[in-house]
């Protein structure tokens, strides 16, 4: 009987590198570039290109067409993509745009550039939209031609062919018809009530414009044209009534402007309501920034500073209450339109805006304009404090019941923990820090009013296979247990979470191999021993950046320093000084080799500050609780070397890892 042989191991050569080229990445990992659970945002990014024409004053029209044959096509009437050579690329100009990732007029933001302020500079766009659809028609009418391509895939399947348009006819604008490939989305089905609100929203922000949805099917049609903007808007999505009148108010920076760029600003309006839920919608160029962002921070930072300046000037501020910014916010809805040079998000979609300077640009428009609206109207300026002194008094109660609660057995806090002064649980934060240097940054950076530190020395001890009564032997894990005011617990358990004393508990370690193994380490005592706090929402990972760079002045824009959080990051910005004219090698990049090496101020803007800080919620996922136990015991498990191994050799070329 023959034996059998072993199977070889595979071979790891050069020819073992796979290069991905055009539009590959797109479709192998299409949800690092769009969302997949329907097509609607690969439709968004052509009624971007559609709403950035008319942005740049070159539209009033933009059409939306539901096909009986589950295809979509956008109109417009702008001045419709250029179609001839590119001088350098010898390639039609309205081929590279569809069929390359960092192709577009957005790039070119210099004296002549196409576009001054546009939605976003990631480099993907309409190609994305071109990689996942199985057909895609482009149609440009421009200059009296008209000119039309063909892709399938991503690839060209009919070359452009370019014909006069008929005498007497001369339409301008871009005609894009799109096929979804239906394999790359959960639904094939787009949200109407999505789509809807984002044609509507595209009209309220560009006055004059008008927007039309047709269902060819239905042959019914919907159509927006409004002339009084985010007022109206507000008005007519606002739940309740307003306990003052709408506060509106808009700022550009002009070309003088010593720290932003010329067009740089926001338009908003405001309403305050007491009941009801709030309405909050904001844009950047045009953009739905559905999770928000710096410039929302900065709307928050200006009214809050504007009524805080109020109800002192007036002394209208009881003795022992505290204003924080979220009591003037509660009650706030809000529409904020956001014009920036050069925006910075937060993922390829786009629904969070990253800029830092956002923050300050909002805020410098928005405080002076309140604060003199405030001044002008007293009696409503007296209600609105009113408002917001009444949420402190709620919210300081809030937290002293909790205090009474915990009784008086409770553990003797960790002598290395630098507490906060706040009561309030849902305030508060703890970060649970990597090193004592670290901490010691941390400490002189933090908001010493919410937020505590806890420094941790060297690696966590892993827990995966710890029993429970065992854990408090370790000192660490002894510690982080009495800061947060919570005993281990398992998942099936009903811990008594009365005695949490911090609504994030945030794990803020190096952005190097060994920060993520501390990392690794503490998610997997949360999620084993402390599994109820990631449940409701209360464990965190903090994220710093990986590299600094110093930019020169560059046109009216001053010197700027812009934190990356790795690799791709730091690529990006480099190819945006590029763009921007900047010679190569006139920035300087610093990279940190741990948080230690960050002054106080730097950790406060890049990882401590709310507003400019990355914080991801640590979520299961789609997972269930069996699945992940499963992974991670993989993962975590001594026993587990081979399987280890094995996971490592599937998936290893997938993961980039910075050594």
């Amino acid at each position: 009987m023959a034996t059998k042989q072993p199977t070889p191991p595979p071979q790891y050569s050069e020819g073992s590198i796979r290069v991905l080229k055009g539009l590959e990445p797109v479709k192998q990992r299409p949800g690092m570039y769009t969302r997949t659970d329907n097509p609607l945002h690969i439709i968004q990014e052509v009624l971007d290109n559609a709403a950035d024409e008319a942005l740049a004053g070159h539209g009033k029209k933009i059409g939306v067409t539901l096909h009986s044959d589950g295809s979509i096509s956008i109109d417009d009437d702008g001045r419709g993509i250029p179609f001839g050579m590119h001088p350098e690329e010898k390639a039609p100009v309205i081929e590279l745009v569809f069929t390359r990732l960092h192709a577009g007029g957005k790039f070119d933001k210099g004296s002549g550039g196409a576009y001054s302020f546009s939605g976003g500079l990631h480099g993907v766009g309409v190609s994305v939209t071109n990689a996942l659809a199985k057909r895609m028609e482009a149609t440009s009418y421009r200059e009296g031609q008209v000119a039309r391509l063909v892709f399938s895939g991503g690839d060209v399947v009919e070359q452009l062919t370019i014909r006069k348009q008929e005498s007497g006819d001369r339409k301008q604008g871009t005609t894009v018809r799109v096929w979804p490939d239906a394999k790359y989305f959960e639904s094939s089905a787009l949200p109407m009530n999505e789509l809807v609100h984002l044609l509507r929203s595209k009209a309220v922000l560009m006055p004059g414009v008008s927007v039309t949805l047709l269902h060819e099917k239905t042959k019914d049609s919907q159509h927006w044209l409004y002339k009084g903007g985010l007022r109206d808007y507000l008005m007519q999505t606002l739940h309740g009534e307003p306990v003052i009148p709408l506060f509106e108010g808009d700022g550009y920076a002009d070309s003088n402007h010593d720290s932003f760029a010329e067009g740089e600003g926001a338009a908003w309006a405001v309403a305050f309501t007491e009941d009801g839920q709030p309405v909050r919608e904001s844009y950047v160029n045009l953009i739905p920034t559905s999770a928000g962002g710096t410039h929302d921070s900065g709307l928050r930072d200006g009214l809050f500073n504007a009524v805080k300046s109020f109800i002192e000037l007036h002394a209208l501020l009881p003795k022992g209450v505290k204003l924080l910014p979220e009591d003037v916010f509660a009650r706030a809805s809000y529409v904020l339109s956001a014009k920036v040079l050069d925006p910075q998000f937060q993922g390829q979609i786009k629904e969070r805006l990253n800029s830092r300077d956002a923050v300050r640009l909002v805020s410098s428009y928005v405080r002076p304009t309140m604060e003199l609206w405030l001044n002008q109207h007293v009696d409503y300026g007296k209600k609105l404090a009113e408002l917001a002194i009444k949420a402190a008094q709620t919210r300081q109660k809030a937290g002293q019941k909790v205090e009474k609660r915990k009784g008086s057995g409770v553990a003797v806090l960790p002598g290395k923990l630098t507490d906060c002064e706040s009561k309030d649980t849902a305030h508060n934060e703890v970060f649970l820090v990597e090193g004592d240097s670290a901490g010691g940054s941390a400490k002189m950076g933090r908001n010493k009013e919410n937020q505590a530190i806890l420094p941790l020395r060297g690696k966590v001890l892993n827990t995966w296979e710890v029993e429970r009564d065992r854990l408090f032997a370790n000192n660490e894990i002894h510690d982080i247990s009495v800061a947060i005011g919570v005993d281990p617990h398992g998942p099936n358990d009903s811990p008594d979470l009365s005695g949490l004393r911090y609504g994030k508990v945030c794990i803020l370690s190096d952005a190097d191999v060994d920060g993520s193994h501390i990392q690794v380490l503490l998610l997997t005592l949360f999620f084993r021993h402390f599994p109820k706090l990631i449940e409701a929402g209360h464990v965190f990972v903090a994220r710093p950046p990986l590299f600094r760079v110093d930019a020169p002045a560059r046109g009216k824009k001053p010197a700027t320093k812009v934190y990356a959080l790795d690799e791709g990051e730091l690529t990006a910005i480099l190819d945006k000084l590029r763009k921007d004219g900047v010679a190569e090698g006139k920035w300087s990049i610093s990279r940190f080799k741990g948080l230690g090496e960050m002054s106080a101020e730097q950790l406060w803007d890049t990882t401590l500050n709310p507003d400019t800080r990355r914080l991801m919620p640590v979520q299961l996922g789609l997972l269930d609780f069996a699945t992940t136990e499963g992974l991670i015991t993989q993962l975590m498990g001594k026993g587990e070397a081979a399987a280890r191994r094995e996971l490592m050799e599937l998936h290893g070329d997938s993961i980039e890892i910075d050594v």
